[in-house]
């Protein structure tokens, strides 16, 4: 059994709340390490929080500035060099493109590096699948990503989420949703087949801990809908019924939801209120309008429609709530498309998981203040597209 094998099994045969042992004292014995720190992204994505076991304790460190945050960032390990010829390696560490934080390791010689940063780098990624699962059953995990209190509104809709970011060939996806720790009721959801990718983003209605109870009723709702195989015209209309049936039309929900097709890039879509779609296709940046139908549970038994839309390879797309499309100034003047169109394309070169937050702090900028008085929800959505290949290996048309 090779080192990588002996530190895989010793991660999986590991309690839930004693991977961060494990690990560093695999790594110690295998590799010779002289430290090992697990830091995991605070739901804001401006600091990375330690996974603290007592003696150890660390400071968080900056997303932006760290050698650290340059690793999650980069999403490629990161080298530092520290005095005596020592080295710190920083390993993201990530599940299919969804970037949880980052294991660092320190190595007391260079020349250890270059023949085990490849096997790493494998240890950081078991890790983390290791570490999505065990938040089954400790708490460790979730409160490292903490840096404040989350209000009881936020704690229930942090649950709801399926991930910040999330990689696969035909694209790649990265969502954030502010303020991070004091959320009113806006939401995204995903869901992927071997063939299709449905893509919810919701506009939630209130504040509090009201707004979160809609915003779980409707996505329940409708994730039961679509777990019976369901089209999303006909998850629509179940989930309309189930938020009218308890609301009795007080309380409603906006909802834009897509059904792609993974092969072709045409997809299906419902635009129930107020959430926008922009599409970034050549170096132009044009908002996608759909006919509009009413928010989930305004009316009783409502009838939804999908339409038409294609995307192709290299498109951009980017979703927004109301708290992105119609915040204001301290003068009074909404963030609009022009705003968000600059914003768009000077984050053109960024990775999906990372346009959602640079795209917020430009809102921030215009807001004029650190807190919101509504969710700001930004869903970025970069399309590759399937290779198109037959059985023998030869270019589709």
């Amino acid at each position: 059994m090779n080192r990588f094998e002996v530190a895989e099994r010793a991660l999986r045969r590991a309690a839930p709340h004693e991977l961060l042992e494990a690990v560093r004292a695999v790594l110690m014995e295998q590799y010779a390490a002289e430290d090992v720190e697990l830091f995991m992204a605070d739901y804001g994505l401006t600091v990375l929080q330690p996974v603290s076991v007592l003696p150890h304790t660390l400071e968080p460190v900056s997303v932006h500035t760290s050698p650290a945050g340059r690793a999650f960032g980069a999403q490629r390990p990161h080298r530092e060099d520290l005095p005596g010829g020592r080295v710190r390696l920083h390993l993201p560490v990530s599940v299919r493109g969804d970037r949880l934080g980052v294991l660092s390791v320190t190595l007391p010689e260079e020349s250890a590096v270059s023949g085990c940063e490849p096997e790493l780098a494998d240890v950081a990624e078991v890790l983390g699948h290791e570490v999505v699962v065990a938040e089954r059953d400790t708490d460790i995990y979730l409160q490292a990503r903490r840096k404040d209190r989350l209000t009881l509104a936020a704690e229930m809709q942090w649950q709801l989420l399926p991930g910040r970011s999330c990689s696969r060939p035909e694209y790649d996806l990265g969502a954030q949703l502010e303020p991070a720790y004091a959320i009113f009721g806006d939401n995204f959801d995903w869901s992927a087949t071997a063939d299709r990718l449905m893509l919810y983003v919701t506009n939630g209605m209130g504040e509090g801990i009201e707004a979160s109870l809609l915003t779980n009723l409707a996505i329940n709702a409708l994730r039961n809908a679509r777990r019976a195989g369901i089209s999303i015209a006909d998850q629509a209309a179940l989930a309309d019924q189930a938020v009218y049936a308890h609301y009795r039309g007080r309380c409603y929900l906006s909802i834009l939801m897509l059904d792609f097709d993974l092969e072709t890039g045409r997809a299906k879509v419902v635009d129930a209120g107020s959430p926008q779609l922009l599409r970034l296709r050549d170096g132009v940046v044009e908002r996608i309008a759909f006919d509009a139908q009413l928010p989930l549970g305004m009316f009783e038994e409502t009838d939804y429609v999908a339409q038409d839309f294609r995307v192709e390879p290299g498109d951009r797309l980017i979703f927004v709530s109301d708290g992105v499309h119609a915040v204001a100034s301290p003068r009074g003047e909404a963030y609009g498309e022009a705003a968000l169109a600059r914003a768009i394309q000077s984050t053109r070169l960024l990775p999906a998981a990372e346009v959602p937050r640079a795209v917020l702090r430009e809102l921030t900028g215009h807001r004029g203040e650190a807190m919101p008085e509504d969710d700001a929800l930004v869903v970025c959505l970069d399309w590759r597209g399937r290779p198109q290949t037959d059985d023998r290996g030869w270019g589709g048309l």
